[in-house]
């Protein structure tokens, strides 16, 4: 692990916490670690630290994944951890559940909106862009190669406009209006 570690703090910062697996929580569910002090001044970084271990498969070619998922976001006045910490745990446990990875351009469903009242209601699996290439996977010590998957949420509408038009368009629609993936209270995207 220390060869994962390594690639998180990196670009994360230092890894000062972790929430354990819950009890009751599926078999290869993963503990969420939180980092600070990372390449974005003022936005704290959550990421599944054991998940790498479960034997997840791609749902189109079969093959063998294993996968960390990121969670990236400013404060919420109020809410000292924000939603990253109870979403990444959730979208794990699925994982571990299905045993199926998720894959770039996949969109998840959440069980309620991101934040109280909120309209992000979905999250995007997006390659780690706001980071450089080589932080979107690591290879292990012993040899295991693991990709870092970036959860961004979004809004009913953008979700939608994904499963409609394709991750390729909505990634052309990310890089044309450049909207803040940071900002958890960011407006919705024109679509």
């Amino acid at each position: 692990m220390a060869a994962l570690l390594d690639h998180l703090e990196a670009r994360l910062g230092r890894l000062v916490g972790a929430w354990s697996v819950r009890d009751g929580a599926p078999e290869g569910a993963s503990e969420v670690g939180y980092f600070t002090g990372g390449a974005f001044e003022g936005v704290q970084s959550y990421a599944t630290t054991t998940l790498y271990r479960t034997h997840l498969v791609s749902p189109t070619t079969g093959e063998p994944q294993h996968l960390v998922l990121l969670g990236c976001g400013r404060p919420l006045a109020g809410d000292e951890h924000g939603p990253f910490p109870g979403v990444l745990e959730w979208v794990a446990e699925r994982l571990a559940t299905t045993g199926q990875a998720i894959l770039r351009g996949e969109v998840v469903p959440l069980p309620m909106p991101l934040g109280p009242g909120g309209s992000m209601t979905a999250l995007y699996a997006a390659l780690p862009v706001y980071f450089d290439d080589s932080f979107f996977s690591v290879t292990l010590e012993n040899g295991t190669h693991v990709s870092v998957i970036w959860l961004v949420p979004l809004h009913g509408a953008e979700a939608e406009y994904v499963a409609k038009n394709g991750w390729p368009a909505f990634e052309e629609e990310l890089t044309k209006q450049d909207p803040d993936l940071f900002d958890l209270g960011r407006p919705q995207m024109s679509l």
